[in-house]
Formats: C-alpha cells, structure tokens, sequence
C-alpha cells in the first residue's frame, strides 16, 4: 500500500480527534500571509488595549517571567491538515487578563507584519487560549509565529495569530485579514467553518 506525502496511517483512536474534512499531518506546514518578522527580543513587547479597565505592557523579560504552562493539544488548519499532540508552553489569556475587567467582547489580535485576526472573548479565556513561546521543548521558531504567538487549537490554525503583539479588545467584533477575504469569523474546526456562509 503506498501512502501520498503528507498521509499516513492512523493509530487506533485518532478517527475520533480528526475534525471532518481533515487529514493528520506528521510534519508542521509553514503557511504565512507575508514575510516572516524578525523582531530583537529588546525591541519586543505584548500589549493588552481596548475595551478594558486596564491597560498593560509586558516587555520579553516581564512575560517570560508570568506564570506560564505546559500544555499538550491538537492544531488543525482550515488547508485541511491536523497535527495530534503538539507541545507548547505559553502564558494563559487568563493571565493576562488577572485582575483586568472587560469591557467588550470581542478581540483583535494584532502581529507584527500587519496580520490581524478577531475572536469572541469566550474563545480565549476560560482556559483555551494562549500567547505561545515554546514548541516541542525549543523556543518557538519565526517561521512559526516566533518569539510568540496567539495560540487557539479548538479553532482553526489560522485564529492562532503568528508574531501576536497586541490584543485588543472590542464592544463590536471588527474582521481580521483572512476574514475581510471571505475566511469565517469564528473557524470551529468541528463545524467545518472555513468561510463565510459556512
């Protein structure tokens, strides 16, 4: 039996953790909107704005010193390929947010490079979302979205913004740049939310 690039046989069990119309992938694809920034750790920092009670900026440093977890999930990219068991380990949203009252409920994430994507408040907190800088036991890599990146695995990869830099949060949901083109506002994978109308 021959296998196409980028298949290969399941294990027993994974039928049920493949969203429909996805494949499982053994490599980590490299899909971008534009060129790869490569911000000096210095240069760096993340800002959470908007609709809050509370603004803050963390520089490298002051992020890398937050409580930050190990966490172990699926990916899945609306290309139809689905990585099982990626290891990250990243500074919860709800971190960020300890102690600040929101005033809105929608996010911008906006990264460096220009990219930006928006999500509902209830998609990145209560433990399902966070700002990534660690993959595999490695710092996160630039073709990845490092130093650090947006990371949401319940939905679609393309919500996961690379190189995140500031969240800004929203009383009106305003579309990002795949959604502007047509890409779904929310991408629930499980739902198979690829584009508008879906």
């Amino acid at each position: 039996m021959s296998t196409t690039r980028g298949f290969f046989r399941r294990r027993s069990g994974d039928d049920e953790r493949l969203p429909p119309g996805q494949y499982l992938e053994r490599g980590f694809p490299v899909l971008s909107a534009g060129p790869t920034p490569h911000t000096p750790l210095d240069q760096w920092d993340l800002s959470i704005t908007g609709a809050i009670s509370e603004e803050r900026t963390w520089t490298w440093e002051q992020f890398l010193a937050l409580p930050s977890e190990d966490f172990t999930v699926d990916i899945h990219c609306v290309t139809t390929w689905t990585k099982l068991d990626t290891e990250w380990t990243g500074v919860s949203i709800d971190t960020l947010l300890d102690g600040v009252e929101l005033e809105g409920g929608y996010l911008t994430a906006l990264c460096d490079g220009g990219y930006t994507t928006n999500l509902p408040v209830e998609d990145v907190t209560g433990g399902k979302a966070w700002v990534a800088y660690r993959y595999d036991g490695d710092e996160l890599e630039p073709e990845h979205g490092g130093p650090a990146r947006l990371l949401v695995p319940h939905l679609y990869f393309w919500k996961s913004a690379k190189w995140v830099r500031r969240l800004i949060f929203r009383e009106d949901d305003e579309q990002g740049f795949w959604e502007q083109l047509g890409y779904h506002d929310r991408g629930d994978p499980w739902l198979e939310q690829r584009y508008q109308g879906d």
